[in-house]
């Protein structure tokens, strides 16, 4: 008997992968929105009580109310490494596994990092948005060498070493924040390990790189901002809800930052899909209402790059996350916990 599963936040970007390999032993459909409190109420009622397995993305909100309305669900796969869309109690209580796929974007990411800071130092947004607007010709776009500014890099996982690494490879000083500290990265790239507080003092870019735990929510607001140098830069590649996004706003319109670039921000489900907040706006809280209009006036400031959480957006990742997601799920049904979260 074929296992039966469903594919949310399904995309174009994966069709190629479920064209060329045949899942025998399961039972697929393919949703492309998200899941949450309202989609689930247009899934038939024969796939309310008979589905297996159900696979989602970030943008995904599996709360209780949605857990709940699956009679015979055994498995929550989330094609991601970050699993806080997920209700730990809810699961725990109904004995549902949960799996992630772990470090998956640690080279896609880290190369998007590196391009979003050579962007920002390099000031490729503006000099580029000049031409099209006037069609003329400025050399008022002075930007610095990469080797002689100091990084900040928070989280030394898989994607903050990496991009620590290639940073090592363009000249940079490598200041690094974990609470694990990695031997082999102080010996290989000359990485020094400081506090917070001395990290965010001395570095003139400051990379984040850490996972969200709920207890660590706008880790990142006014007061660590005025600790940074003035005229210092920003990226954000791993959550949006570690930093506060109207304190960036503030410190680039400030002139404190020179430059800021996210690829994630918080409420990322209105944020970055403009359809889905006009359709919900009734359920959507006044945080995240706020969060949507700092965002746009975000995207407006040309010392600022917003981009629609993509950096580990690759072929190359997609394909390995679809097939560790399938490779975990069978690895589970056979028995093995390696890569349930809870």
């Amino acid at each position: 008997m074929a296992i039966k599963m469903l594919i949310f936040d399904f995309r174009d970007s994966e069709k190629n992968f479920f064209e060329q390999n045949k899942f025998e032993h399961f039972d697929i459909k393919f949703y492309p929105f998200s899941l949450n409190e309202n989609t689930v109420e247009e899934l038939p009622r024969e796939e309310l009580e008979n589905t297996f397995v159900i696979s989602v993305f970030v943008h995904s909100e599996v709360n209780e109310y949605v857990i709940n309305k699956f009679k015979n669900l055994r498995i929550i796969s989330t094609r991601s490494t970050g699993f806080d869309h997920i209700s730990k109690k809810t699961v725990q209580e109904k004995n549902i596994a949960v799996i992630n796929v772990d470090s998956y974007g640690s080279k896609s990411v880290a190369q998007f990092t590196i391009g979003l800071m050579i962007a920002l130092v390099r000031k490729l947004v503006p000099a580029s948005q000049y031409l099209k607007r006037n069609k003329g010709f400025c050399t008022d776009f002075l930007g610095k060498d990469l080797s002689n500014l100091t990084l900040g890099v928070v989280g030394t996982g898989a994607i903050g070493s990496s991009v620590a690494t290639v940073a090592k490879a363009f000249g940079m000083n490598i200041l690094a924040y974990d609470l694990k500290v990695r031997q082999e990265l102080i010996e290989s790239i000359e990485m020094q390990y400081v506090n917070l507080e001395e990290l965010l003092r001395n570095s003139d870019i400051v990379s984040l790189h850490l996972p969200y735990t709920g207890k660590n929510y706008h880790m990142f607001s006014t007061k660590q901002f005025d600790m940074m140098k003035q005229g210092a830069y920003f990226i954000n590649t791993s959550r949006g809800e570690v930093v506060d996004t109207l304190a960036i706003y503030d410190a680039l319109v400030s002139g404190k930052f020179a430059g800021a670039a996210l690829d994630v921000v918080g409420c990322e489900d209105i944020s970055f899909k403009c359809d889905r907040f006009a359709n919900d706006l009734p359920g959507v809280t006044l945080n995240c209402v706020k969060e949507l209009d700092t965002v746009k006036k975000l995207a407006e400031l040309d010392n600022a790059i917003i981009t629609p959480h993509v950096a580990y957006e690759t072929q190359d990742a997609i394909d390995y996350i679809l097939q560790q997601t399938f490779k975990s799920i069978r690895e589970y049904i056979k028995g093995s916990n390696e890569h349930r979260v809870y």
